[in-house]
């Protein structure tokens, strides 16, 4: 990991440390502290020196991080805060700090059309929207779909860099049918959120089939260091998700022509938000209702999106999705 990550960790601890007033904390205290947490969060077992630690202390002083920590040392051996409330993550931003965001955003803001930059766009609004809660004293205004406890994000940094490194995986898998977990060795080349889950892409050396894993069905990954990489000459990440709704693609799926009828309810929905880039409208009928086409590959997540509408849309073609619908509504309707 970088070493600056690991340098915020001691800073963490450090903090940690000196916010609890019911012991005395020394400078071997503050190293054995800091040890131990580099052990528990990135398995770091060499330990530091106190050198390390004196630097945190004079870094944590200084107005570099825009810290300037109040540690004291009293009895010419023990450290502590000055002031019992301060601690380095209740550090306000300056007038300069929000000036330097401000103009970041400003700045940023200008490229939310390109659409190289589109995933940019909530991410330069929720800036926004906090240097002025910051600014104002308010609270936000805009609250992000989020979901803080999905399971398998602390295995994104970890597949971040295989890919961008070329390294292979040993996966601990379980997929929803399994009873337990198999070893897979994984080449992956790319990751994928959608619906707030986080999906890598890759090719399992056992059969070279293309495989997306859900990062919240892994149990346990590590990179294989004596295990050739597989160069990615399988699909174009770029434009693999052209036809498709979701995630659920094998190399094989070819796209289809996919007609269907919305009820005049459900018309203003579609056409605001398309079931997919690639829908248009074929035809108006008097009754309000129209008929939409759409090329895509048909998949699970086309299938949950279709039912969400429930009666409100009717599958034309092809013939088998619109038998596939008319089964599984049938066999829900039974259930009521």
């Amino acid at each position: 990991m970088p070493a600056n990550r690991n340098a915020l960790i001691r800073y963490k601890t450090i903090d940690n440390c000196l916010q609890n007033r019911f012991r005395q904390w020394t400078l071997d205290d503050l190293v054995e502290a800091c040890s131990d947490a580099l052990y528990e969060f990135e398995g770091i077992d060499k330990g530091i020196s106190k050198r390390t630690v004196q630097l945190d202390i004079q870094m944590m002083r200084s107005e570099k991080l825009g810290y300037n920590a109040p540690i004291i040392v009293y009895d010419n051996k023990y450290y502590m805060y000055d002031d019992k409330d301060y601690s380095i993550t209740n550090t306000p931003l300056t007038e300069q700090d929000l000036k330097v965001m401000s103009e970041a955003v400003e700045v940023l803001g200008q490229f939310k059309n390109f659409s190289y930059f589109s995933n940019m766009t909530d991410i330069v609004s929720r800036l926004e929207d906090h240097i002025t809660s910051v600014k104002q004293k308010t609270v936000p205004v805009i609250d992000f779909e989020k979901n803080e406890n999905l399971k398998g994000l602390e295995y994104l940094d970890t597949i971040y860099y295989a890919i961008i490194n070329k390294n292979t995986l040993l996966v601990e898998y379980r997929s929803f049918k399994a009873h337990s977990a198999n070893s897979i060795i994984f080449y992956p080349y790319l990751l994928k959120e959608y619906r707030n889950r986080w999906f890598v892409f890759g090719i399992m050396k056992r059969d070279k089939t293309l495989r997306n894993l859900a990062l919240d069905r892994i149990h346990n990954l590590e990179i294989v260091e004596n295990e050739q990489f597989l160069e990615n000459t399988f699909f174009d990440p770029a434009t693999f998700f052209d036809d498709l709704l979701g995630v659920t693609k094998n190399l094989n799926s070819r796209t289809e022509k996919v007609r269907f009828k919305a009820s005049a309810y459900d018309v203003p929905y579609i056409q605001t938000k398309p079931i997919h880039k690639s829908q248009q409208l074929i035809e108006c009928l008097n009754d309000g209702s129209a008929v939409f086409e759409i090329n895509v590959v048909i998949n699970q997540e086309l299938h949950r999106e279709f039912f969400g509408f429930a009666d409100g849309i009717q599958i034309l073609e092809p013939k088998y999705l619109a038998d596939f619908m008319k089964t599984k509504l049938t066999n829900a309707v039974a259930k009521y």
